[in-house]
């Protein structure tokens, strides 16, 4: 497994009360998120004008990374003590919204921890091709912006729920075979990939549309098409790009610091502190800054690889 043994650092003690999960915080944590994107709506509602929809289109890709990384850290059984919780909250908090399965991400995230950085590190292509030049990183923040990417992505999660694709959210396509396949057997799996999904959305839009305006959904899904790609991109670079040696656990991952803006857009959940969840996976959240200041103590960081800001981050993926 490519992680930093995590008992060089830290007793058997000391580990479990990190890995403790405490239903109060999460649930602390989980509002906050969700009245965060309460607010951007009631905002652009009172108030509809260019730079509230703007504002809140920046809010609501944050917040949509937010979900993202509430199915990741579901994922990781990390966020809930009850299981049944902890998965309806990862499913219907943060898989659906951003139109993804936490069940489905589970085993193939799992992977990316056994083979961070490896040629089987099924999310290698995300973090490839950096350093990149300027008019390079300027066509990707386009695509972002316009649309483009989140097209891209979503119509790459269509056919993975239809059964045409494997699992992928790295970018790499692998078709499957529909030799043999038959209607029927079409029609289960796109009940099974897409009833929770289409629940949500028909619940979020009836919602919005009886509190106040069916035009805040489409502020949603715009949201996903351009500033959620943007900020997952950076998100991405910051945790596994421009390192230097994807084979050596010290060096593959990034910690990186993040302001107060820098929190909202990239690194909700605390999830800028990677390195620490890579050393322990399993470590909720809410205990990865105390879990980040033990490892600085002792030393880690004369090894391992922190950055001050996500600014950083951008120049550094630029040639």
């Amino acid at each position: 497994m490519q992680q930093v043994p995590a008992h060089l650092y830290f007793t058997t003690e000391e580990r479990k009360a990190l890995m403790q999960r405490n239903d109060r915080m999460a649930l602390v944590e989980v509002v906050m998120h969700w009245l965060w994107i309460v607010g951007a709506f009631f905002m652009v509602y009172q108030w509809t004008n260019v730079a509230t929809v703007l504002l809140a289109a920046f809010i609501l890709g944050g917040k949509q990374l937010a979900c993202a990384i509430l199915m990741h850290d579901t994922g990781h059984r990390s966020v809930f003590k009850n299981a049944k919780l902890n998965d309806f909250v990862g499913q219907w908090l943060g898989a659906y919204p951003i139109f993804q399965d936490m069940l489905k991400y589970r085993p193939y995230h799992n992977i990316h921890h056994l083979h961070t950085g490896l040629e089987e590190d099924p999310d290698l292509l995300l973090t490839r091709g950096y350093p990149t030049s300027r008019k390079s990183m300027a066509r990707k923040f386009f695509r972002d912006f316009t649309g483009q990417t989140g097209i891209k992505a979503l119509a790459g999660l269509v056919l993975m729920n239809l059964g045409y694709l494997e699992y992928n959210l790295g970018g790499k396509i692998v078709k499957i075979s529909q030799k043999n396949r038959t209607w029927g057997e079409f029609w289960q799996v796109l009940f099974q990939n897409f009833s929770g999904i289409l629940i949500f959305h028909l619940l979020f839009f009836a919602l919005l549309t009886w509190l106040a305006s069916p035009w805040l959904y489409v502020l949603w899904v715009g949201s996903y098409f351009t500033t959620f790609q943007f900020v997952l991109r950076i998100r991405s670079m910051a945790e596994h790009s421009v390192l230097e040696s994807p084979t050596d656990p010290f060096l593959n991952t990034r910690t990186t610091y993040a302001n107060f803006f820098e929190r909202h857009l990239f690194a909700p959940y605390h999830v800028n502190y990677h390195a620490e969840h890579h050393m322990l996976m399993t470590v909720p959240s809410y205990n990865l800054p105390q879990m980040h200041q033990m490892l600085k103590e002792r030393g880690f960081y004369d090894k391992a690889v922190l950055e001050t800001g996500y600014w950083n981050i951008i120049k550094l993926a630029i040639q």
